[in-house]
């Protein structure tokens, strides 16, 4: 991971290098400024830019007269008595966009007749953390401007009263920060470097924090009859492997709750090939198994009280003489027989046996999985929300409302047996396509199938997962999407 920040929290503290003020609506600051700021130039630079302090507006000053701060920045929250959800966290992310080069920077947190207290603190450093992040290990030569000098480290601390409680509650939020830039890190990887293997090494390294891993290999699948899972895998040379990751850290007698994640480290489409336009892209076609893997180490290394299973079929879909062809058919671990029509819709394979093998051994209390399943998905949604699909309200409702306190937003997507209908198949129990119509609805309905009664939601996040619109707290191309939103969904719901 590379968010290369240290962070610390103080009451009070000197006004050195880059000091970043917050202002409200009509430029009220708190008692700071008057440290910061003591000649008063912010009023005067204020009126020469016209700036007004409305929400999301900054202000950059240079070396203020009687200052002992190299720069000062002033950022604009509008009115802090009406935060927006996860506005904390995006105003952390906001500071960090002011960094540039300053390896020293500290933040007056304090707004007028506002409090803001630890957790606000911690979310403020979470979202430092996170819009940090850069991926860029395979670059030999700095970025323009850097005068051929790595990256140094940013020492930043937040001056709150609330210091010591923020310390605290930050272990928490760094927990999960750190859940998430693994998650990108996987996400971001080539595909050359991470394949199956390396990347259940990856997750194998979670042991250290108590995460229990088992990783079956292709004969261990082959006697649970996962054939659906390894038909995709046949037309690779590298080998698949499906993961499972267990945190017990509730009641020893406690069902577990369950994630799973569709982890196809490159997807050709097999024979029925991709456009080569984008296909570069495909090496994200495992973030799904990514942001499960991601939300056990959050959980572990904040020591979540709930018992946790995590499962990724991790696999590699490409195109040799042994690939699956179109038209074959399959039977996976199920018993039910699927006719492959088209070997781009792959993934739901995938996960019919990850699904299966997880509510047939653990008997979860749900079963949720990610995956990059449908272009349809982005469609219909663009990408400002991913897809849920749901047999059961109850957790529908529970993940809409931790997507609203993340902004990792969800939009419920329906399901019914119009849309189970046009999966028939002639020749075996289903096919894995119903056709051009409904495409993402019937890649959910198809996964359905392989649930049994268990509470289940299926999260479509193709359009936000890679690729998506860069925002405050993320400026790279894996956003971690879903790490957050589940760790809230456990911790509000499943924990204690």
């Amino acid at each position: 991971m590379t968010s290369k920040i240290d962070i610390t929290f103080a009451r009070t503290a000197r006004a050195g290098g880059l000091s970043i003020l917050l202002a409200t609506d009509g430029l009220m600051f708190g008692e700071s400024a008057a440290q910061v700021d003591p000649g008063n130039v912010r009023e005067k630079a204020a009126a020469i830019a016209g700036f007004s302090g409305k929400a999301g507006g900054s202000l950059d000053i240079i070396a203020p007269a009687g200052s002992d701060a190299e720069r000062l920045v002033i950022l604009s929250v509008g009115d802090p008595l009406k935060p927006q959800p996860d506005a904390w966290a995006r105003l952390g992310g906001s500071i960090a966009g002011q960094f540039g080069k300053a390896k020293s920077v500290t933040v007056w947190l304090e707004l007028p007749g506002a409090e803001i207290d630890a957790e606000a603190a911690s979310a403020v450093a979470l979202g430092i953390l996170l819009r940090a992040y850069r991926f860029d290990r395979y670059k030999t030569k700095a970025a323009e401007g850097e005068n051929g000098k790595a990256p140094e480290r940013v020492k930043v601390t937040i001056v709150t009263p609330a210091a010591t409680a923020a310390k605290r509650a930050f272990a928490d939020a760094q927990a999960v920060a750190d859940g998430v830039l693994f998650a990108r890190d996987l996400v971001n990887e080539p595909a050359n470097a991470l394949g199956p293997l390396e990347f259940a090494a990856a997750v194998k390294e979670l042991e250290s924090l108590g995460v229990k891993i088992e990783i079956l290999t292709e004969k261990e699948m082959k006697k649970l009859g996962m054939g659906a899972l390894l038909g995709v895998a046949q037309g690779s040379v590298r080998p698949p492997r499906l993961v499972v990751m267990q945190w017990n850290g509730g009641k020893p007698k406690q069902k577990p709750v369950a994630f799973v994640g569709k982890g196809v480290v490159f997807d050709t489409g097999g024979v029925s090939i991709k456009p080569a336009g984008g296909m570069e892209d495909m090496k994200g076609d495992m973030a799904g198994a990514a942001a499960v893997s991601g939300l056990m180490r959050a959980l572990a290394a904040r020591k979540a009280k709930a018992n946790v299973v995590g499962i990724i079929g991790v696999v590699e879909n490409m195109v040799d003489g042994n690939a699956q062809r179109p038209g074959d058919i399959v039977t996976s671990m199920s018993g039910q027989t699927v006719e492959v029509l088209n070997t781009d819709a792959e993934g739901r394979l995938v996960l019919a046996d990850a699904l299966w093998y997880c509510n047939d051994r653990f008997a979860p209390q749900f079963m949720v999985n990610l995956a990059t399943l449908t272009g349809a998905i982005i469609v219909a949604l663009g990408n400002a929300h991913a897809g849920l699909f749901s047999n059961n309200d109850e957790l529908a409702e529970r993940l809409l409302a931790a997507g609203l306190v993340t902004q990792e937003k969800l939009w419920r997507m329906p399901l019914g047996k119009e849309y189970d209908k046009l999966l028939d198949s002639k020749n075996a129990d289903m096919k894995n396509i119903g056709g051009r119509a409904a495409g993402s609805i019937t890649a959910a309905q198809f996964l359905q199938r392989f649930v049994k009664e268990t509470p289940w939601a299926h999260l479509d996040v193709a359009g936000t997962a890679m690729g998506s619109p860069s925002s405050e707290i993320n400026q790279g191309w894996a956003s971690g999407f879903g790490v957050r939103l589940l760790d809230r969904l456990v911790r509000d719901h499943y924990e204690g």
